[in-house]
């Protein structure tokens, strides 16, 4: 594991998918499970608004982002959540990782500390060092379902104060999701210590246990970051969104015009239209829980370490002390001998995850059902 002075350590979910298509081009079959990638294309209406737009030439949109869009987003709010938010408050982004990047710079002074949840996805560290500002890990456990409190804020606030706190719920790996009235504690103990609430709410829709809570209905202060490529299979269009309270969305949308000028055109036409295909997202969706079900018995049967499936999301982060105390080397040789790819622990965190590996269970049944198969000839065999 190599780290480099300022704390950056390699994105390992990469690193693994890097390895597993290296094997498929050696013509290797991989059961992939490494990222959190939808095993389903984008819905049809989307691809056909993409090939009717293609003709015409592609500029720059406005720096927020087509007016279409936005609109269609306030609507989304509307409908989804109950809450009414101006369009002009939303800007289109380059996908969640850009919307990190403008809310850092937004909400922030540089050397700024931003606290964030430990396991947690590790693009949140390395895009806060990589920037230049400070961070502060809270440890979230199973003990508790892996759920953030607000009490754990305020004890981390104390032993080391920062200024903001970026949170996802439903979270990356562990699934764990929050409910209305621990969202709204989590709110509350920000706002009480001066502290700015970034909520990540990129696998919103998909929480298994009822409707998402997004953070705007509790508040008007936050910055919430989402995206297309999850709920609506859109990964590689590298397009998502941002609200933002109003004293901070000139600025955000300065920074876009000089970091970004604006997100993909053809993206922002496409993810217009995906919003109202929420039957195809649905019918995705239930896809996924059916794997969480299969997923989670056949873990657990193993010998992981996976008390219950997960809240929401489409990850089981488990638990492999029964086999080895290094998921690094773990997956790597899971990889190597049974073509299985899976993400190690040390992605998500760097001081206790060498103790659990993150499955995705956003691909076909097929797929995980032949993983599981495929895992248990391994462990048989010693791993």
């Amino acid at each position: 594991m190599t780290n480099s002075a300022d704390g950056l350590l390699p994105f390992f979910a990469m690193d693994i998918l890097k390895r597993a298509k290296s094997l498929e081009g050696q013509g290797r079959g991989i059961c992939r499970l490494e990222v959190g990638e939808p095993g389903a294309p984008p819905a049809p209406r989307v691809l056909e608004a993409v090939a009717q737009a293609l003709p015409e030439p592609q500029g720059y949109t406005n720096a927020k982002g087509l007016d279409s869009l936005r609109r269609g987003l306030a609507c989304h709010y509307e409908q989804q959540y109950a809450v009414a938010i101006d369009p002009d408050l939303i800007v289109a982004t380059m996908g969640s990782s850009a919307g990190f990047i403008l809310a850092f710079h937004t909400a922030f002074r540089p050397g700024a500390r931003i606290a964030v949840t430990r396991p947690g996805y590790p693009a949140y560290v390395n895009t806060i060092l990589g920037l230049g500002f400070r961070i502060a890990e809270i440890p979230v456990g199973a003990a508790n379902d892996w759920r953030l409190t607000g009490a754990q804020i305020a004890a981390a606030h104390a032993k080391q104060p920062f200024e903001g706190l970026l949170f996802a719920s439903p979270a990356n790996p562990t699934g764990a999701a929050v409910d209305r009235e621990q969202l709204a504690d989590i709110v509350a103990t920000c706002a009480r210590l001066g502290v700015t609430f970034i909520s990540d709410e990129i696998y919103h829709g998909l929480d298994y246990r009822g409707p998402s809570v997004s953070a705007l209905e509790l508040t008007r202060d936050a910055i919430i970051i989402n995206s297309f490529s999850k709920y609506y299979c859109m990964t590689g269009w590298r397009i998502g969104w941002m609200v933002l309270p109003e004293d901070l969305i000139r600025r955000a949308e300065i920074l876009q015009q000089n970091l970004f000028i604006s997100a993909p055109t053809l993206s922002q036409i496409a993810a217009t239209v995906a919003l109202r295909e929420r039957d195809y997202a649905e019918a995705q969706k239930a896809a996924y829980a059916r794997n969480r079900v299969l997923l989670g018995q056949g873990l657990r049967e193993l010998g992981f370490d996976l008390p219950h499936d997960s809240d929401g999301a489409f990850y089981a982060y488990a638990g492999i002390g029964k086999f080895s105390n290094d998921a690094m080397d773990f997956c790597l040789t899971m990889l190597d001998r049974a073509g299985v790819a899976a993400t190690p622990g040390v992605d998500f965190d760097r001081t206790d995850g060498n103790g659990y590996v993150r499955f995705s269970y956003a691909g076909t049944q097929r797929t995980v059902e032949e993983a599981l198969e495929r895992m248990r000839g391994f462990l048989e065999a010693g791993g």
